[in-house]
């Protein structure tokens, strides 16, 4: 410390201030840079500029003291060191200047150059260590009021405690001062965290934590409970004894409330408030493992799957289909029993936890519960809506998982599901190989469509009067010599797995390439079409008449050769869209005709928007056709009436045997198809089939001979 530092000397005696100035230029321990001030009023107004780094102050100032300099200039606090100078000793002084603050009382007669030099470097030093502690304590201060904690300083030796006014006032208690029995603090945390607490004190207190920290619930006042987290640290002696224990309270009751908010969020569905995929599976596997124990304590899962759930959101809006779900869990949950659990999976599913259910009659009476409670009414936002719902159960055995169990239910939903809407079923293994088989049937499919190599077969369309043949309906089928897996097998999965697409697209390049090749070979005339099915999903494609015109481009043929077979029920289940795209379809060229007319619910609709070519009658009317005059018969009659008369040819498909293809040529049907003629052929087949058709050998097949 060796300086230089500012001092301000204030003496109104030039004698005095000589001597002063003598001293501190007589000592060569510290530098001084030495300023003079020799009035009350000039004095003043250097102390307020604040330059110096201490000040020397005679006690006699004329007509004042120096001690109301230092009051006038300073205020409440000393920001500088202050030495008062006097001509004579006297305590009652000593004692205001001290009050004052003043670092050192000096009496001008009995000091030299080493004892001023000393006070002035001691007042200095003591002055910034005063200071430095002060901030020190200001921001300690003022971080206990930002973080907004109680604070406690717990005296282990004698067994008090200090609770700051913020620690009373978290609990809502009045701060009764000073300092208490440990007690005070003991007395208000909650009995089933007490022992926690202790034993949290006791190991940090015996040196087994570093430091301490526990979380526990506090009696507020108002007698309501609230969590706070307390921490702590322990001062040891030299021997590793604590003596003292201090730390800080905070109120956690938001972040506890939020963390519980955050745990019930990621267990339950945020639209019905029920448990969801995760607590389900969690607490299935806690039951089936009890199952597994104990065979008396067995369990059902059950599946729920609403039926046709698409369409309310399609056609009243997402809003009301939340609404609906909210109303479905909250009657689902009604039929159970205490104990039971009900989650909603996502979207439409939800599942059941049965507890202590050992044969399926205990499962099966509470799916028909709750198919009663779901049938009634639901009044949603002004609609009234009627909803059914497919359930699957499946009993728990001895080793099985919980994911296992869940997987058989959802696999008797399907079941369910496939035999008709509002309908239960219980899991049987044969289920399991069933839905094993699809999915390997599914895998195959895949990858025949991606090679591009599943099989067309073609059955000829014949003219039933002439006998000639008039164009083909090309069929996908499964590959092998005695195929064992049928269109309506696969065709769904296809549907299902959204692989129609590419199978459709297949389908039509491979028969048109076979149409083009017949017709360069002289087997086919010019006149004669191919027919390929469109299922619904491929009209779903925004992108569909661009394809179709692309493959018919590819193969080399005018697009009137093409003609796509739909359903009236793929028609009628988008009308506005699918009448768009067909009239798109058909304005290229292509021909669109009506497939298994009369099956639907909207055939003469269907007639009357969509620009169809030609309608098929349904091999199922075809099929009750046995020569007398049936009401199948009658069916038949009017529904080729019916196509004549709106100016459509009419194709009668399933024709199997003679006699229906005489009573159709009586009624008038052009065109007609069925094993009458032939199978499905591979393209080569029927090569061999065009290289041999005799038409007059057909037109014998319905004459009196033939029948």
């Amino acid at each position: 410390m060796n300086g230089p530092f500012s001092v301000l000397l204030v003496e109104d005696d030039e004698e005095d201030y000589q001597i002063t100035a003598g001293l501190l230029a007589a000592q060569d321990r510290t530098e001084f840079e030495l300023d003079w001030r020799a009035d009350y009023g000039s004095a003043l107004q250097a102390i307020r500029e604040r330059r110096h780094d201490v000040y020397l102050v005679d006690y006699r100032l004329g007509g004042r003291t120096g001690l109301e300099l230092i009051r006038e200039a300073f205020g409440s606090g000393l920001r500088a060191p202050v030495i008062m100078l006097t001509g004579r000793s006297d305590h009652g002084v000593d004692l205001q200047a001290a009050a004052l603050g003043i670092a050192d009382y000096l009496v001008k007669g009995e000091i030299d150059a080493t004892s001023l030099e000393r006070s002035i470097r001691y007042a200095i030093t003591h002055h910034r260590a005063v200071r430095d502690l002060a901030e020190s304590e200001e921001r300690y201060a003022l971080a206990v009021r930002a973080a907004n904690d109680g604070i406690w300083d717990w005296d282990l030796v004698r067994n008090r405690i200090y609770l700051s006014p913020r620690w009373h006032e978290i609990l809502g208690r009045e701060d009764p001062g000073g300092q208490s029995d440990p007690s005070a603090w003991f007395e208000l945390v909650h009995g089933d965290d007490l022992p926690v607490l202790r034993a949290a004190i006791d190991a940090h207190v015996a040196g087994q934590t570093p430091h301490l920290e526990s979380e526990h619930r506090m009696l507020r006042a108002d007698g309501s409970w609230r969590w706070v987290l307390i921490r702590g640290l322990a001062i040891r002696g030299e021997d590793g004894v604590a003596t003292r224990m201090a730390g800080s309270l905070s109120d956690i009751t938001d972040r506890r409330a939020a963390e519980s908010r955050l745990r019930h969020d990621a267990l339950h569905d945020a639209l019905t408030g029920l448990p969801n995929r995760a607590l389900f599976m969690d607490r299935a596997d806690h039951v089936a493992h009890r199952a597994q124990r104990d065979h008396d304590a067995g369990c059902a899962v059950l599946f729920l799957d609403l039926d046709r759930f698409k369409v309310v959101n399609d056609s009243l809006s997402h809003a009301v289909g939340d609404q609906l779900l909210r109303a479905l869990a909250l009657r689902v949950a009604s039929t159970l029993r205490p104990g039971d659990t009900v989650a909603r999976m996502g979207g439409d599913e939800f599942t059941l936890l049965l507890e202590g259910v050992v044969d399926s009659s205990q499962a099966m009476l509470v799916a028909d519960r709750i198919q009663q409670a779901i049938s009634r009414v639901f009044r949603i936002d002004g609609h009234e809506l009627f909803v059914t719902a497919s359930i699957g159960i499946a009993l728990s055995s001895p080793g099985m998982t919980a994911a296992e169990l869940l997987r058989n239910a959802d696999i008797a939903m399907y079941d369910a599901k496939r035999r008709g809407r509002g309908r239960s079923a219980v899991f049987d293994e044969s289920m399991h190989r069933r839905a094993v088989d699809r999915l390997s049937r599914e895998n195959e499919l895949r990858q025949l469509v991606e090679r591009g190599v599943l099989p067309v077969a073609y059955q000829p369309i014949v003219d039933l009067a002439s006998g000639q043949i008039q164009g083909f309906e090309a069929l996908a089928r499964w590959p092998g010599r005695a195929p064992d897996v049928a269109p309506l097998e696969f065709i769904p999965i296809a549907e299902e797995t959204g692989l129609i697409g590419d199978l459709g697209l297949h389908v039509l390049r491979t028969a048109l390439e076979a149409l083009a090749a017949w017709r360069d070979a002289g087997l086919v005339s010019e006149r004669a079409s191919m027919s390929v099915n469109v299922s619904p999903r491929q009209l779903e494609d925004p992108d569909f008449p661009r394809r179709i015109r692309a493959v018919v481009a590819a193969a080399g043929l005018p697009p009137e050769v093409l003609r796509l077979e739909i359903t009236e029920s793929t028609l009628m289940k988008d009308p506005e869209r699918i009448e768009e795209i067909t009239r798109e379809v058909s304005a290229s060229g292509v021909v669109l005709q009506l497939d298994d007319f009369g099956t639907g619910y909207s055939s003469l609709a269907a007639l009357h928007r969509f620009p169809v070519d030609a309608l098929k009658i349904d091999r199922s009317f075809i099929g009750a056709i046995d020569g007398a005059d049936t009401g199948g018969e009658t069916i038949v009659r009017s529904t080729i009436a019916l196509g004549h008369s709106l100016g459509l040819r009419v194709i009668a498909e399933g024709i199997e045997r003679p006699v229906q293809l005489q009573r159709l040529r009586q009624l008038g049907c052009e065109l007609g198809q069925g094993f009458v003629f032939s199978y499905p052929l591979s393209e080569g087949a029927t090569e061999s089939l065009l290289a041999d058709w005799t038409p007059a050998a057909v037109v014998a097949l319905g004459g009196p001979a033939g029948g």
